[in-house]
């Protein structure tokens, strides 16, 4: 119950019940950037830190090697089994969000190992900064990619016609 008075699943929250009742709520957009800015550079430095305080090792090395290899495996795979489902760019997308890791995931996962006194190494934060940016670009790079398809595809459909 306690992950659940944290500030930021309370958000998570209390943006899926604003969309469920399609409430007209905004942010302003300066703010929006503001507020990511400020996420990343906070993962950032949180990743930084707890690597810095916790050592730099072969099995943390390791580690966030893994972490890095994940965040493209896990897009890879989703878009390649997505794409012929919903479409290139949703598929691009959603591959996109299932690479990277959530913060909000990563703050109630930390949550129930602190209230279980399961111990776990600082780095973990460094591993889940590194892990948002490979998923984006790999993402990315499909979202290129379903583009170039589309307009090879146009093209040849107007050479048939």
């Amino acid at each position: 119950m306690e992950n659940f008075l944290d500030p930021a699943i309370l958000f998570f929250i209390f943006g899926v019940f604003a969309g469920l009742i399609r409430s007209n709520l905004s942010i302003p957009e300066p703010l929006t950037k503001f507020l990511s800015l400020y996420l990343l550079m906070g993962l950032g430095l949180k990743g930084g830190f707890a690597l810095s305080k916790s050592g730099f090792d072969n099995e943390i090395v390791i580690t966030l090697l893994i972490a890095i290899f994940l965040a493209v495996l896990i897009p890879v795979i989703g878009y390649n089994f997505l794409k012929h489902k919903i479409g290139r760019y949703d598929a691009a997308a959603i591959s996109a969000t299932y690479g990277s890791v959530s913060a909000v995931t990563f703050i109630a996962a930390g949550q129930f190992l602190n209230n279980n006194s399961i111990p776990y190494g600082g780095h973990m934060a460094a591993a889940m900064a590194l892990m948002e940016s490979p998923a984006i670009i790999v993402a990315i790079f499909f979202g290129n990619r379903a583009s170039m398809y589309d307009k090879k595809k146009k093209i040849r459909l107007q050479q048939l016609l």
